[in-house]
């Protein structure tokens, strides 16, 4: 992803994200709202499929290009799960951290946005973790302004981070988002302030913290898509797209 040309937005492209943006955003509360124990991660990837097309969208991560085309709408990652988990006939149970991704292709734009939430009741490191990483997100959102560039992003994603014990990926990142999923710049986890590429009007990023409990080290199963932390410890993803404007930084999947 790396040699990824950076696309910038005008106005009126910006506004359309913001629509399948919208779209996404919705699509992310119904499923929210029906994790439960007992429920099946097939169950959420249809009911998320069935609201884009039901939005005249589509699912912009179904037959994505991988090792194979990837089969679903949603990634769903369970607890050592970092990313890329394909949904199927496993229960959710009580405890678990489950992740959830999503992205939605309206009018030619593309939307990515991700949570992760506890099943049921969770332990304190597991709610730790959780928050930690969603704040992640938010302090790497505030950066994305003019002046700025890229590091400035991520090393306040890892300072922030690794300041509570927690890790972040090296091998997967933030990326900027458009007419393609994943377009230039790449926004790593990990960096130093003051390098990378400047920051500046039109510029459309999808922003995610990676965060895992034990090791900065990944591994991916045997389905070829499904990351998981190489230690098998507790893992939690928050993501949003964001557009980056003269003023405040706009976050493009907000409800």
């Amino acid at each position: 992803m790396s040699d990824r040309p950076i696309v910038i937005k005008n106005g009126p492209e910006i506004e359309t994200m913001r629509a399948a943006g919208r779209v996404n955003a919705a699509v992310l509360k119904i499923v929210r709202e029906m994790i439960r124990p007992g429920i099946t991660t097939k169950e959420l990837d249809e009911a998320a499929e069935d609201y884009i097309l039901k939005k005249n969208g589509q699912p912009a991560f179904k037959n994505y290009p991988g090792p194979y085309p990837y089969p679903a709408t949603l990634t769903i990652s369970v607890n050592e799960e970092l990313v890329h988990g394909i949904p199927g006939n496993r229960k959710l149970n009580e405890g678990d951290i489950v992740s959830v991704d999503c992205g939605t292709i309206l009018d030619g734009f593309v939307a990515d946005s991700a949570f992760s939430i506890g099943v049921g009741e969770l332990s304190p490191d597991a709610k730790q973790l959780l928050e930690v990483t969603e704040k992640a997100l938010y302090k790497g959102i505030e950066k994305m302004r003019p002046g700025n560039r890229v590091g400035d992003v991520s090393a306040t994603i890892q300072e922030y981070v690794e300041g509570f014990g927690f890790h972040v990926p090296r091998e997967y990142t933030g990326h900027g988002v458009g007419r393609a999923m994943h377009e230039g710049p790449l926004v790593p986890n990990f960096g130093i302030s003051g390098r990378g590429i400047p920051l500046r009007p039109g510029i459309t990023v999808a922003i995610e913290p990676m965060v895992m409990v034990g090791t900065h080290r990944t591994k991916v199963l045997e389905d070829q898509w499904t990351v998981i932390s190489a230690d098998r410890s507790l893992t939690a993803h928050f993501e949003h797209s964001v557009a980056v404007t003269e003023d405040e930084p706009i976050i493009l999947t907000a409800q």
